[in-house]
């Protein structure tokens, strides 16, 4: 829970932001009970985004689901670190955020610590809904989250998130390396930033979003493996190699 503190120290920022921006558009009540029910910062801010524009609560639901999208992929990736259990697996995928996932990665993202994926979500929970609560009754006192920057914490949020998986410290924890990059993770992360930018012009907000976890499903497709036949000319190859005659030694007289 303690790598969670500096994480949750910008969700009161940006809960706050979403306080201030859904209060005037669908009431105080409502948008800290939103943030309660439903703890997804991307899907809210679409949702409101949709209802301010004059879209129907449908359409406002669609682009709070095609936002959460981007959870598929992820809940892919943490299914083998997570418990057997069905009950127990289905409440680390509710409580799962992009914090946690990228608190909890392990060896590369080989797998993921279970225990920083559950108990890291109170403390960030807590502080979503609290920092709500103070944004959208304070909403009144200020026209808009841009007079005190609070706009500018959401990109910075989700780039202090990306900064630890780029950099990692070394063995002698003086200085930071960059961090081995895998070309198939590499790809498939390339590829859906790429289809989410170049959708975001074009389609309604939330669509870029679940085009770019689309796309990064296919990082998830298995390596493909040599075949039986391939194999055992290898081990065919590898043996003759080591049954090589060796030149006769001379006996002394």
């Amino acid at each position: 829970m303690a790598e969670s503190v500096p994480v949750s120290l910008a969700t009161i920022a940006i809960g706050i932001t979403f306080g201030v921006v859904a209060a005037p558009v669908i009431g105080t009540g409502q948008a800290i009970v939103m943030s309660a029910i439903v703890w997804a910062g991307g899907a809210q801010f679409a949702a409101i985004g949709v209802v301010a524009a004059g879209g129907t609560p449908v359409l406002a639901a669609m682009a709070g689901a095609s936002a959460n999208a981007r959870f598929l992929p992820m809940g892919f990736a943490i299914a083998p670190s997570a418990s057997r259990s069905f009950f127990r697996r289905l409440g680390t995928g509710a409580v799962l955020t992009d914090a946690t996932f990228i608190l909890a990665r392990r060896d590369g993202g080989a797998r993921f610590d279970r225990s920083t994926l559950v108990w890291g979500a109170p403390l960030q929970y807590a502080a979503w809904v609290g920092a709500t609560a103070i944004g959208a009754v304070g909403a009144s006192a200020l026209d808009g989250p841009e007079r005190l920057g609070l706009d500018a914490f959401i990109p910075v949020f989700f780039l202090g998130l990306l900064v630890p998986e780029v950099f990692r410290r070394a063995a002698n924890g003086r200085r930071y390396r960059l961090t081995k990059v895998f070309p198939r993770p590499a790809i498939a992360a390339s590829l859906a930033a790429a289809v989410t930018l170049g959708l975001t012009p074009f389609v309604p907000p939330g669509i870029p979003v679940l085009g770019g976890a689309m796309v990064a499903l296919i990082g998830l497709w298995p390596p493909r493996r040599r075949s039986a036949i391939t194999d055992e000319a290898a081990v065919r190859r590898d043996g003759a190699a080591s049954e090589d005659p060796r030149p006769d030694e001379e006996v002394s007289a």
